[in-house]
C-alpha cells in the first residue's frame, strides 16, 4: 500500500514563505499550469528552481498541462511543455480535472516512479536495524580437509 500526502498551493504567493516546510520530505511533485495561461506556465520554471532548491536531489518531478478540455484557447503548446520536461529531465502529462481526462494516470504514474526508485534504494542500502542477526551464533571452526586430489585417488582406484 502506498500512502500518498498531497499539498495544493494553487502557486498563490502566500505560500512562498512556507515553500521549505512543504518541499522538506517530499518525494514527489506534479507542476501544474493551465494550457489556456501563458503566465502559469512561465511560472513553471521558478516553482522547479524553488523545489530543486529546496526539496531533496531525487524527488520525482513531474510537468502537468492541465485543463485540455480547453483546447480551443491553448497558449502553450504540448511540444513545447513536452520539450521543457525533457530538458529538465521531468515527466510529462496532459490532464482535465473537468473532464477527468489523464487525472489518475498522472498520480499513478508519479507513484509509480516514487514506488520504484523508493524500493530500488532501500535494495541498494537497506536501513541500519532492518536486518535480523541471531544473537546466540558461536563461531567454529573449519579444518582443512585431506588433498580432494588424494581423496580421489583412494576411492576410485581399481584393485
Amino acid at each position: 500500500m502506498i500512502k500518498a500526502q498531497i499539498w495544493d498551493t494553487a502557486g498563490q504567493e502566500r505560500y512562498r514563505a512556507i515553500t521549505s516546510a512543504y518541499y522538506r520530505g517530499a518525494v514527489g511533485a506534479l507542476l501544474v499550469y493551465d494550457i489556456a495561461k501563458q503566465l502559469t506556465y512561465q511560472n513553471v520554471e521558478r516553482w522547479l528552481s524553488e523545489l530543486r532548491d529546496h526539496a531533496d536531489q531525487n524527488i520525482v518531478i513531474m510537468l502537468v498541462g492541465n485543463k485540455s478540455d480547453l483546447r480551443h484557447l491553448r497558449a502553450v503548446p504540448s511540444d513545447e511543455a513536452r520539450a521543457f520536461a525533457e530538458v529538465n529531465n521531468l515527466s510529462f502529462i496532459e490532464t482535465s480535472a473537468l473532464d477527468s481526462t489523464n487525472v489518475e494516470t498522472a498520480f499513478e504514474n508519479i507513484l509509480t516512479e516514487i514506488y520504484n526508485i523508493v524500493s530500488q534504494k532501500q535494495m541498494r542500502d537497506p536501513p541500519e536495524g532492518d536486518t535480523i542477526r541471531p544473537t546466540n551464533i558461536e563461531p567454529i571452526d573449519v579444518k582443512p580437509t585431506v588433498n580432494s586430489d588424494n581423496v580421489r585417488k583412494q576411492c576410485c582406484q581399481s584393485s
